[in-house]
């Protein structure tokens, strides 16, 4: 398979590229938290209740934005300005001119890569629908900002 995100720029790429660049950690999809003092984001272990825990993939994808308004869609037009975004994130790696890691699924050839190089959220992540909200602080893994 021609490495196509080497050629193009994130404007140039078809649907079925783009949307092949995920690989599937699943890390935009921790909830963050904010500090409503100084704007720090939180990210905790928490997930949205749609995420399919084993896949790592949104189990409503194509109605994801409906169901959960705050869902953001990461498009070419805003992948250079999500700095909350995994810095493991293909679409960040990439708007910043960085190269795939070699765990990423393009250049690993394997789904499971980003699994088992342990950059997915697969062994920790916890529905959202599972813990009550005002307990969500409790599980936060890392402050950003």
């Amino acid at each position: 398979m021609p490495r196509f995100w080497e050629e193009k720029s994130l404007g140039q790429l078809s649907r079925e590229e783009w949307e092949s660049l995920c690989d599937g950690c699943a890390r935009c999809c921790l909830i963050k938290l904010e500090d409503e003092d100084d704007g720090t984001l939180y990210t905790t272990s928490l997930v949205c209740q749609y995420l399919d825990l084993e896949g790592c993939a949104c189990s409503r994808y194509s109605e994801r934005t409906v169901l959960v308004p705050e869902c953001l869609q990461v498009t070419p037009d805003n992948a250079d300005k999500l700095h909350w975004m995994p810095q493991s994130c293909s679409y960040r790696l990439l708007a910043e001119g960085r190269p795939l890691p070699e765990w990423h699924p393009l250049v690993s050839g394997t789904k499971e890569s980003v699994h088992d190089a342990g950059i997915s959220v697969r062994n920790f992540a916890i529905h959202e629908n599972e813990v009550d909200e005002e307990d969500w602080e409790g599980y936060v893994v890392d402050g950003e900002g």
